[in-house]
């Protein structure tokens, strides 16, 4: 990025008590929920360590000080990022001058590989990191999807990065070819004090979950609603949403009224099925047992684009890590009504669906179960002595 870059109408707040010991960037809902989890975590073992964070209100929460929340500005797809790339460019020379100034002993990225990639090699660049000749840490907790596109990453990661926690074992192998140090810590979601945000209930309404993001709610939401109807246009249902700002989305399709629209972070959502977008929730629903499909669809230049680069099977991670389809897909014109209210009826009326699907929720438990060499907090706090 240039001296030229456009200025943000604000500057990062200084650190509240000196010179911080790590600065977390999670730039997206899932990313401040992870991040959070293992902040809460590292705090209640090491009381003293000071954590600044670029995220959201659940680090807020967990004790860190947000400098700005991220997760407002999350974005996906080559066509919404160059809509934000002069906020996004702002917002990367503001954050570099902040490293600069307040040296955390620490940086940990979270996820959100565009920017923080990108982040971690200005850094070292600039001679502000460890690998750049500086005193600055480069942690990065949950892997880019390198298995999935852009391997060469993995590359840069090992130029830049100082070291890698992952979330499923097999990304250990993904590296072996570099001298990054990468450590599987388990998914955050068999974590012990992982709650699910909802609970599978034969008896429950049907669960829509088109996102978290603003613009993909925007396409989706109206499949997942299409789907709905063509099963029974009065079943009782629920929208789970993540933010005020998606919300605003939701409420602009017009959903039927009988809906129930219901914030994250309460009480877990009891559902007898799910239509799914491919994100992280689609993961809860299938720890939880809760039969679905994953409905996707997104601006047609970024949908051919992700054709040409991704080489996948699947798109939902429950799918990928089973290698079947516990959620079948339907993605761009394959969405349509009547094929998801199909997979409704089979998730409602079928009993070998949902033996199926308990037997995938256990494998799946399995597979992403937390090691016995300790979880992410450890990890953290292993690299901030």
């Amino acid at each position: 990025m240039s001296d030229s870059a456009p200025q943000l109408p604000f500057r990062l707040p200084p650190p509240e008590a000196g010179r911080p010991d790590l600065l977390i960037i999670a730039g997206e809902h899932s990313g401040d929920e992870h991040a959070a989890r293992a902040v809460r975590e590292l705090r209640a073992k090491h009381p003293a360590v000071k954590v600044c964070a670029l995220g959201g209100p659940n680090l807020a929460v967990a004790g860190a000080q947000v400098l700005h929340d991220l997760t407002a500005s999350s974005v996906v797809g080559f066509v919404e990022v160059l809509k934000s790339y002069s906020f996004f460019k702002a917002l990367f020379e503001e954050t570099l001058r902040w490293i600069a100034e307040h040296r955390p002993r620490a940086v940990c990225f979270v996820d959100y590989p565009g920017l923080n990639l990108r982040l971690a090699a200005a850094l070292r660049e600039r001679g502000i990191s460890v690998k750049g000749g500086g005193e600055v840490k480069l942690l990065f907790y949950i892997s880019p999807q390198i298995w999935a596109w852009k391997s060469k990453r993995r590359f840069a990661m090992a130029r830049d990065l100082d070291a890698l926690a992952v979330i499923f074992p097999f990304e250990i192998d993904c590296y072996q070819d570099t001298d990054l140090p990468v450590e599987f810590v388990g998914h955050p979601f068999l974590a012990p004090d992982y709650t699910s945000p909802v609970v599978h209930d034969p008896a429950a309404p049907i669960l829509l979950l088109p996102g978290s993001r603003k613009q993909a709610v925007g396409r989706i939401l109206p499949v997942l609603l299409d789907g709905l109807a063509a099963y029974d246009a009065q079943a009782p249902a629920t929208i789970l949403y993540p933010s005020e700002a998606v919300l605003d989305v939701i409420k602009a399709a017009q959903p039927p009224t009988h809906i129930r629209l219901v914030p994250t972070g309460g009480e877990p959502v009891r559902a007898s099925a799910v239509l799914t977008s491919s994100g992280t929730m689609s993961l809860h629903c299938a720890l939880a047992g809760i039969p679905g499909a994953i409905a996707y669809r997104t601006n047609p230049l970024t949908y051919l684009l992700a054709r040409w680069w991704v080489k996948l099977d699947y798109i939902g991670i429950a799918n990928l890590l089973l290698r079947e389809p516990m959620y079948p897909e339907f993605i761009q014109g394959a969405a349509r009504p009547e094929a998801l209210a199909a997979e409704l009826r089979a998730c409602l009326r079928d009993p070998q669906r949902l033996a199926r699907t308990e037997d995938q929720r256990k494998r799946l438990a399995v597979l992403l179960n937390q090691p016995s060499t300790g979880t992410v907090a450890d990890w953290l706090a292993a690299r901030l002595t």
